[in-house]
């Protein structure tokens, strides 16, 4: 396992990390955990330094199975007494037979050509996958694998016990299965500053072991999909589709992760042609893009009234950007084949400029910048930076709120359901009361006071090398209330899209309102979706906003 740029880690920042991790989860979760669990975390803590570092290292690899001789590890010197300790302590297992997979992983095609040479064909294999086909072939006995691999080499295969363990911890510590301890050092724990936000037993995820058991089960049938995938059996997926369908999902910890799993799944089904199961799946989704499929669906199969009324639902309580955009496009088709209708679609007319520029060694965007700075006070290249940071210092205590399931451990840069639907109704009488509040307030008192009081803690919406209290002091008196009031609003109705797709440039001059957000194109360059929809937004709401096409100067 490579390790990460550690120039600044102490040499077992890893044991340090998991250490934390267990402390984290025993705080927690101590009254959910089985004795099995619980005795497995004692045992760990019972072992030695140098066994705790190893049996951490072994678990934070791709494994299961190692060879002794290729585990190399300077700070721990000399790995054959720590692995006789681990063993004593049944944390790991030594290999008595491997599966021809796990010696590709293992072993080099002459290696294994080395050891089964005297069962094997005495021919040449064009590639590994033709030897393992072959030593799968023959078929040996346990003992005979176990002596012709210990053959090979002196020391031992091993593999780490209780994995199922280390993964419910970090589930536990991370909220989620795809984290695991490798995200320490990328997110560069204990040197990064994190929001002393409240962390205790009444807001975390799981609130019983039956939560974290469907959580579990959940889980269970995601990986039940992702072992059909490749093999392509429809009436696999029929099953497991009908397996679903019969669940009953209780619990908030699990839904949005069911629901996802009902999207993936339903899609599946939808590309092979089954459309009554996928409409069924999607029928149990609350997430997007599960009613825009729906809609889609309908609309292939000529239900027209049932495209129309969906789409009518849509639009009226959209789930977000993506959903609402969709079903203003099939609305009108699914009107004109009931009642004949057209409804003229409109063309998008942003304000926008030419300029003519040299080409040069910097960006089409700093190139521009640098010509529109005599027309303004100042011009910044802030692309999302700037108006992200505007609404998380607007919104710091209510994004760091003490909403169930929201955080999980002290290492985080906001809530786990930051990009959520559910974000905003989660925390509604907040954000209303904050909104309330910030219509009537100084705002630029209030970002400046707020930029001073939370850098450079850890926040998603906050990059402090981009932005400093100088531009936020300045934006801030020159955007007028009402057009931050405005972007904020749009943000959090969908934080996930409408974090994205804000001009390059913000020019700025003296007085307030004189300003514009200007968006860079240059030669063959496009307009993306977020980004036609916040200019839109802008239009709508007299927020000045151009785009500018760049052509180069010959």
């Amino acid at each position: 396992m490579a390790d990460p740029d550690n120039t600044n880690l102490a040499p077992h920042y890893y044991r340090d990390n998991f250490l934390r991790l267990c402390d984290t989860v025993e705080a927690q979760y101590a009254d959910l955990l089985k004795e099995t669990e619980l005795l497995a975390l004692q045992r760990f803590r019972r072992l030695e330094f140098k066994a705790q570092c190893l049996f951490v290292r072994l678990v934070s690899r791709t494994g299961p199975w190692f060879r002794e001789s290729k585990l190399l590890y300077a700070e721990l010197g000399p790995l054959g007494p720590t692995l006789d300790t681990l063993l004593e302590h049944g944390m790991v297992r030594t290999a008595d037979t491997l599966s021809p997979a796990d010696l590709g992983k293992l072993y080099t095609r002459r290696e294994l050509e080395q050891v089964f040479a005297s069962y094997l064909p005495s021919r040449k294999y064009r590639d590994k996958v033709s030897l393992l086909a072959a030593i799968e072939a023959l078929a040996l006995e346990v003992t005979h694998s176990s002596e012709l691999l210990a053959a090979l080499e002196s020391q031992r295969i091993i593999a780490p016990c209780g994995i199922e363990q280390v993964q419910l911890l970090q589930l536990l510590f991370f909220g989620n299965r795809h984290q695991s301890l490798t995200d320490f050092v990328l997110s560069d724990l204990g040197v990064a500053s994190y929001y002393a936000y409240p962390l205790d037993r009444s807001q975390r995820l799981f609130p019983t072991r039956e939560a974290l058991d469907e959580y579990l089960a959940c889980s269970a049938l995601s990986d039940t999909w992702y072992a059909l995938r490749d093999a392509g059996d429809l009436n696999d997926l029929l099953a497991l589709a009908g397996d679903m369908l019969a669940v009953e999902i209780l619990h908030p910890s699990s839904k949005s992760r069911w629901h996802r799993l009902c999207n993936t799944v339903a899609r599946d089904l939808e590309r092979r042609g089954e459309m009554d199961a996928a409409l069924a799946l999607y029928g149990r989704s609350q997430r997007h893009p599960a009613r825009e499929r729906r809609a889609r669906i309908l609309e292939r199969s000529e239900d027209w009234a049932g495209c129309f009324a969906l789409c009518q639902k849509i639009i009226a309580k959209p789930w977000c950007e993506d959903e609402r955009e969709a079903a203003d496009r099939i609305l009108p088709r699914a009107q004109r084949k009931l009642d004949g209708s057209r409804t003229a679609q409109k063309r998008d007319t942003f304000s926008q400029m030419q300029l003519l520029l040299p080409r040069g060694t910097d960006t089409v965007e700093l190139l521009a910048a640098a010509d529109l700075a005599s027309s303004w006070q100042s011009v910044h290249y802030v692309e999302n930076k700037l108006m992200n940071a505007l609404f998380g210092l607007a919104f710091w205590d209510q994004i760091f709120a003490a909403v169930p399931g929201a955080f999980h451990n002290p290492y985080q840069s906001g809530p786990a359901d930051m990009y959520d639907p559910a974000f905003r109704a989660r925390r509604s009488e907040l954000l209303a009361a904050r909104l309330t509040h910030l219509r009537s307030a100084d705002l630029p008192v209030v970002l400046c006071d707020a930029y001073r009081q939370y850098a450079p803690l850890q926040c998603h919406w906050v990059d402090w090398r981009r932005i400093d209290a100088e531009l936020v002091r300045r934006a801030a008196r020159i955007i007028p209330n009402g057009h931050l009031l405005a972007i904020w609003e749009r943000m959090l109705f969908d934080p996930g899209e409408n974090r994205r797709g804000f001009p390059d440039l913000i020019a700025l001059g003296e007085a307030q309102g004189d300003y514009c957000l200007i968006e860079i194109k240059g030669p063959g360059d496009a307009l993306q979706n977020t980004q036609k929809r916040w200019l839109r937004y802008f239009a709508a709401r007299g927020i000045p906003a151009q785009v500018a096409w760049v052509e180069w100067r010959e």
